[in-house]
This record gives structure tokens, sequence and C-alpha cells, in this order.
């Protein structure tokens, strides 16, 4: 059975991950696949819009399926990760900028990758169960897919909250982050996709739930204020409040290296929020990430063989800017597909 259920019904192009015993973790043949059928439909009369979801309950998309580009990390095989990532990036860039609406339904895990599918759409719908993330620093890698774009677009601090902790998001957070635009209840999704291949484009309003982050933010607006890692992490109370304690719990988790680069990369979006400078700034991260961060201490400690205990490297000061600056020549160019 195919991973990717692409087929048209009715007005809809409709895109269904379908590897729900994977949680629908995106493979590289997935990512092009999407790619191929959105450029199909782009000047389709027939296709007025796309709807992207994921078979099973647990999962839209748990991120991406990265055992091989652990495997060719450790083989030395640098040249494997660098294009997974370019062309993943530039498949987020093109949902971010699609000329017809998108509609993504996000139940359970949409983590890492699955953000980049689902959380760049023009109309993202989240539901009872939705858990959504950016918990990438946890495996030494930057909150990347153009996730640096919606932490910096975040209400006040909670980017910087949000992309250094990991931290799950519920339904009311996502919408209160920006990371979604509706709830509905998971029980009418079958009958709003149905309405939606139909031609019926009106998507129910219902109440958001509440937002926990709304409560938390005044706390963390004050405290993630820095500039630096060491801001953060240096500067919290002896007597911590229920948002610190949490996020110092996430963060204690986390590759240094990784935190301070996010730092860099969602305060440098932040002035410049675009999905393609997002892609830029993620992309000098993980072009270096195998060679000079932590991201395959943290696949193996994490995925591998789940000791959850990493052995992170010491951060100096400089390192989270030498991962941060141009490539030059290697800079990611959105146009060009890998051969």
């Amino acid at each position: 059975m195919s991973d990717l259920i692409v087929r048209t019904q009715g007005q809809a192009g409709r895109i269904t991950l379908n590897r729900p015993a994977a949680l629908n973790a995106l493979t590289w043949d997935m990512l092009r696949a999407i790619e191929t059928a959105l450029d199909r439909w782009r000047d389709d009369p027939v296709v007025t819009l796309v709807i992207i979801d994921g078979v099973g309950e647990r999962a839209f998309c748990s991120g991406g399926d990265i055992a091989e580009m652990y495997d060719s990390g450790l083989r030395g095989d640098l040249a494997y990760g660098r294009a997974f990532w370019r062309d993943e990036y530039r498949l987020n860039a093109k949902i971010c900028n699609y000329p017809k609406p998108v509609v993504t339904f996000l139940q359970g895990f949409t983590m890492g990758g699955g953000v980049g599918i689902g959380c760049h759409a023009g109309h993202r719908i989240v539901g009872e169960t939705s858990q959504i993330a950016m918990p990438e620093c946890n495996i030494g890698l930057i909150p990347d897919v153009g996730g640096s774009l919606l932490l910096a677009k975040a209400p006040g601090r909670l980017g910087e909250y949000l992309g250094l902790t990991g931290d799950r998001m519920d339904a009311g957070d996502a919408l209160f982050a920006g990371f979604a635009d509706h709830f509905v209840p998971e029980a009418d999704w079958p009958t709003l996709k149905d309405a939606l291949t139909s031609g019926d484009d009106a998507i129910p309003k219902h109440a958001a739930p509440d937002a926990r982050l709304a409560t938390w933010q005044p706390v963390i607006d004050n405290h993630f204020n820095g500039d630096r890692l060491g801001d953060f992490l240096n500067g919290m109370p002896t007597d911590l409040p229920a948002p610190l304690a949490h996020a110092r719990k996430l963060m204690d988790r986390n590759s240094p290296l990784a935190m301070a680069a996010a730092i860099e990369i969602i305060r440098r979006v932040r002035i410049r929020p675009t999905i393609e400078n997002a892609l830029e700034h993620e992309y000098r991260f993980t072009y270096r990430a195998m060679e000079h961060a932590d991201f395959i201490e943290g696949i193996r400690a994490a995925i591998i063989d789940k000791d959850r205990a990493p052995k992170w490297r010491e951060l100096r000061s400089g390192d989270a800017l030498k991962m941060t600056l141009p490539l030059g020549r290697e800079s990611l160019d959105l146009t060009k597909e890998t051969q």
C-alpha cells in the first residue's frame, strides 16, 4: 500500500499521508510526491483547493523519517541530509506560497516535518487530540521546515519559549500561538471534507478552546526577552513559577548549541518574516548539523539507542554564530530541484 494517497475528488486535490504505524512520518519519496502533485494542480482549472490529511487517530505527521539520514551521517555522507533538507524546504515554501487554498487537518501529533507540511497552509484545522510542537532542539537540531517563521510571528516571546522548550500545544494553544486557524470537533471532519470537495468552502465556526499559553504569556514575555541562551538559563528565579519550572525541565533535555542557534534564527527571522528568509537561516544550521552540531548524537539517544542520555557538546562563545553564518555558494536555492 502506498505511503501517500494522491487523488482528485470533486473540486479538491487530495493528499493523504498513509503511514499510520509510523505516525505518518515523512520519507523523501513522500516529500517529492507531494511536491509533484502540487505542481500538477497549480494550473489545473478543475482543482480549486487542496486538502492534506493523514490516516489514523494518533498523528497527522510526527516529523521526518530520519533513520536513513542518521545512517548516512555515520558513513560521513553529508550530501544526503543536505539534499533531503533542500527538497523539504522547497516544498514548505511552495505550501506557504501556494496560489490556491490549502486546508490541513491536524489530528494527534503534528511535529517537526509535520509542521512544515501542515502549518504553512492557509487553513489549518485542529481538534480535540491535536498536539503540535517543534521539538528539534531535543535531537540537536533547530526548529526548521519554516518553523522559525511561525515562532517569530507568535505573540510576544512565545516563539522563543516554544522553540527552546519544544513544548506541545493543544488546539487552544496552537490557535493562540498562530500555528492553527480553526477548531472543529474531529467527529465533524469527514462531513467538512466532503463539503470542501463538493464546492462548499465555508469552514464552520466553533469557539476556540482555552489556551494555557495565554495565561502563561506574561511570565514568558518577562523572562524570554534576552538575546542569548545564558539570559534565559541564568536569569531564572530561585522560586520558579509554573511556566518557568515547566520550561526549565524541557530545556534541560535539549542541546545547548541548538537552543543558542535557535534564538539567533528566531530573532533574525522576526526582523524579516518571510518563508524564504526563515528557510535560508534554518538551512545554514542544518547544512552544518551532521558535521558540527549535536544532530547525530541526538538521534542516537532519542531514536536509535533510546537511552535518552545524549552527550551534548559544550557550548562555547561564538559557536551559535558559526552555525548560522551565510553559506555563500552553498546557500539555499528554492528554485533548484535535487537531481
